[in-house]
Order: structure tokens, then C-alpha cells, then sequence
């Protein structure tokens, strides 16, 4: 029997491109979906034109609440989904026709926990995305060689969008609330439950990059990632020391990145904020120096470290453009 997939839409003020989105989603070639569109308090049109659409297909449950963020609209469709497997679209972002279906072929064909897709980020209109060859484009992770990819930035993100899950991994998992990078916060207690994770080259997910994007410009939330991988850090210091080194690359990326986006703000004072980055930068630089899985972008920023903080905000500054 065709396995029942669920669906994840959080929606906040997403009037926009909440018709495209869904449009996306409905167009799916895989039929047996429940799609769960969570209205997260939005104040503008989000919630009636969930509700048009709800009405025009019944795979379409709509979940109107009270305003609490990405995090919380996802974990309530997660206490409500009843699919066997899960994916999660943004609401400014769409997907190409065959996403679920190719996903779900690469599943079941390699016995995977996770299928991942590839992305293509857009500004406006419609992104090119391909489905075309996805048996010939795979690469397989067993859980430690995704864990690693994930934390050393190489092959893996830490996204929730783009990829098929088996919703069993999010029987005891929800998303922390109130905190940006909320995904990189439950990549690894969900790689800990995996035997097999399946990526496939296919750009089947169409990430939308516009001005609003919290993660295209830097805000005092951002530090957060300092937090969480510094979480991160020290729980694998006390129970898993073989991810230490790769939890230490990912915190030094954390650390750089914060460092030179902080820069470009000259309208406020983020010494101690930036202080806490160059300490943590010289604490790790060393050790990964000396690891040959720390990816070269790194290298080179410790390279240049060595000649001293301001020589790094001024020339890495100067060539840094941020990632989502």
C-alpha cells in the first residue's frame, strides 16, 4: 500500500507566496498526502486563503493558532500529523512536481531514514528544479558518516525542508521554541536514530531568497547559534567524543560567522558579542588547523586569524557573503 505522507506548512503572514507554495504542493504526482497548513496568528490573509484551499482539496487540514513562531507551528503538525512519513515546505518556498515521489522512490529503494533532495534558491517566479536521474545521482550516509557531513558542513545540512523523514524519528523530538537555527538544534539527536540517510542530487526544492529572509542579514537572535553549538559541543564532549573534533569545526564556523556578519552592523555596539567570537576563534583554531576534515574555507579564515583580529574583519570581512 502507498505509504500516507504528511505534509508540513508552517504559514506566518505568508500571503505572498502562500498560493504558489500550495500550488506546489497540491501538483505532487504522489497523490496520498494529508497536507497540514499551520496559520500561525498571521494578521494579514494567511489564514483565509489556507481555508480556500482546504476547501477545494480535503488532503488540506488547516490549523489556526495563536502566534508562537516557526518552531511551534511545526511541532503542532507534528502532534497531528498520522503519516508515516513527513516532509516540511516553508511557505515562501515551492517544490517540483515529482518531490515527493522521487524522495519516497529513493527511500524505499535504499532503505533509508532520511531521503534529501538538492535545493535551488530563487528570488522570484518559478526556480529550475529537476527531477531527472535521481537513481543516478545517490550518495548514502550510515549514521556516523551523515553526522559528520552534517557537522563538518560537507554533503549534509542541518535544513528540515527538502527531505522526506520516517515520522517515527519525531516520536520523542519537537523543535526548541523562540530560537532561530532551531533545526540545527535537533540535527543530531535525529541522526542518532538513523541507520541510513539517502541524498540525491535532484534540485527538487525551490528555497526562496528575499529581503525578509532573517537569515540573509544579521540581528542579535543570530548569536544563538553560538549557544546551540555550544550545546552541542559539550554534550558530545560528555557522551560521544568520537563527533568532537566535527562539533569543534561547526562551533568555529559559528564563531566566524557571527564575528564578520556583526561587523556589518555599524549602527550598534556588538564588542562583547564579537569578543566572545574572537575568544572562542583562538581557543579552536589550532586543533582545526590540524584536522583534515575541517573544510578550506575554515583554514583560511584560522590562516588569517594568526595575523590578528582586525586583519580578519577587515580582509575576510571585505570578500564574507553569508550562506542560508
Amino acid at each position: 500500500m502507498e505509504p500516507l505522507i504528511s505534509v508540513i506548512v508552517p504559514a506566518y503572514n505568508a500571503e505572498a507566496f502562500l498560493d504558489q507554495c500550495l500550488e506546489s504542493i497540491v501538483a505532487q504526482s504522489y497523490r496520498h498526502l494529508e497536507i497540514l497548513v499551520v496559520d500561525d496568528g498571521s494578521t494579514d490573509r494567511t489564514g483565509a486563503i489556507s481555508d480556500r484551499w482546504a476547501a477545494q482539496d480535503p488532503r488540506i487540514r488547516v490549523i489556526h493558532q495563536p502566534n508562537g513562531g516557526h518552531s511551534a507551528a511545526r511541532n503542532t503538525a507534528l502532534d497531528a500529523m498520522t503519516g508515516q512519513l513527513v516532509t516540511m515546505v516553508d511557505s515562501d518556498d515551492i517544490i517540483h512536481p515529482e518531490f515527493v515521489a522521487t524522495l519516497l522512490d529513493v527511500m524505499q529503494h535504499t532503505g533509508a531514514d532520511i531521503a534529501v533532495g538538492d535545493y535551488t534558491p530563487f528570488d522570484h517566479g518559478t526556480p529550475a528544479l529537476d527531477s531527472a536521474h535521481a537513481a543516478d545521482s545517490i550518495t548514502l550516509f550510515n549514521q556516523q558518516e551523515a553526522i559528520l557531513a552534517v557537522l563538518y558542513q560537507q554533503g549534509l545540512t542541518h535544513s528540515p525542508w527538502g527531505r522526506l523523514f520516517k515520522a517515527k524519528l519525531f516520536d520523542r523530538i519537537r523543535f526548541p521554541l523562540d530560537i532561530i537555527y532551531e533545526d540545527l538544534a535537533i540535527i543530531y539527536p535525529l541522526l542518532q536514530q538513523c541507520h541510513l540517510v539517502a541524498s540525491t542530487a535532484c534540485k527538487l526544492y525551490g528555497y526562496r531568497q528575499h529581503s525578509s529572509n532573517s537569515m540573509r542579514v544579521f540581528s542579535p537572535r543570530r548569536s544563538v547559534v553560538l549557544d546551540v553549538c555550544e550545546q552541542l559541543e559539550n554534550h558530545i564532549q560528555n557522551n560521544d567524543r568520537q563527533y568532537l573534533k566535527a562539533a569543534r569545526s561547526r562551533l568555529l564556523s559559528a564563531y566566524f560567522n557571527i564575528l564578520l556578519l556583526s561587523q556589518q552592523d555599524r549602527s550598534t555596539d556588538y564588542s562583547q558579542l564579537q569578543d566572545r567570537c574572537w575568544t572562542g576563534i583562538k581557543r579552536l583554531r589550532g586543533q582545526c588547523l590540524r584536522d583534515p576534515m575541517v573544510r578550506q574555507k575554515n583554514k583560511l579564515g584560522i590562516l588569517v586569524s594568526y595575523l590578528g583580529r582586525w586583519f580578519l574583519c577587515r580582509v575576510a570581512g571585505r570578500h564574507y557573503q553569508p550562506k542560508p
